[in-house]
């Protein structure tokens, strides 16, 4: 039967007989080469789609994961207003960038901690957008952990904050890495 008229079903199913043939034969190596890094990921992401809760933000900043139970992920207001961050740049934001979001992460945090004092809410931004400064590793410690007391590591690294490295190219001879900090979690999941 000539490709054309196969359906996507037709497809599919041929694709899973010769990757189970060929997981059969030993040689994974070949279907991993096949199927491409790219495409790889791709596929985790979908599969992990059934696994993952939406995450509920409320209006008084409660993070809820509904699908599960509706467990809160308990979170101070500095945490919540971190992950309000990079919840909003799925792009990603390099660490050693953090001064140029600033305004936003005051912002977040105020909203976060109504009843802090202003002035030490921007002391505690301060100290997270100084790159000298160890706050937001110890920041994404405390929000990983948080996630990590609900699910297992598989799903919590769709949540948590999370390194991504970019090549990239600058004419012929100069090559540079951006080392992005993403929350993967699709976007589609959260709810606000």
């Amino acid at each position: 039967m000539a490709d054309e008229y196969l359906t996507l079903e037709d497809m599919a199913s041929d694709v899973g007989r010769m990757a189970r043939h060929l997981q059969r034969a030993g040689r994974t190596d070949l279907l991993m080469k096949a199927i491409g890094v790219p495409m790889l990921e791709e596929l985790r992401i979908e599969a992990a789609k059934g696994q993952l809760s939406r995450l509920m933000i409320t209006q008084d900043y409660r993070f809820v994961l509904t699908d599960y139970d509706n467990k809160e992920v308990e979170l101070q207001p500095v945490h919540k207003a971190v992950y309000l961050l990079f919840l909003a740049h799925p792009e990603g934001i390099e660490f050693k960038r953090l001064a140029d979001y600033r305004e936003e992460l005051t912002r977040y945090y105020m909203a976060t901690a109504k009843l802090m004092d202003k002035e030490k809410i921007i002391e505690g931004v301060e100290h997270l957008v100084n790159p000298l400064d160890n706050a937001i590793n110890e920041k994404c410690s405390r929000i990983k952990k948080a996630f990590l007391e609900l699910m297992d590591e598989y799903r919590a690294s769709y949540y948590i904050i999370s390194s991504h490295t970019q090549k990239h190219f600058a004419g012929s001879s100069r090559v540079w890495y951006e080392r992005l900090k993403v929350i993967t979690l699709p976007r589609e999941l959260v709810e606000r």
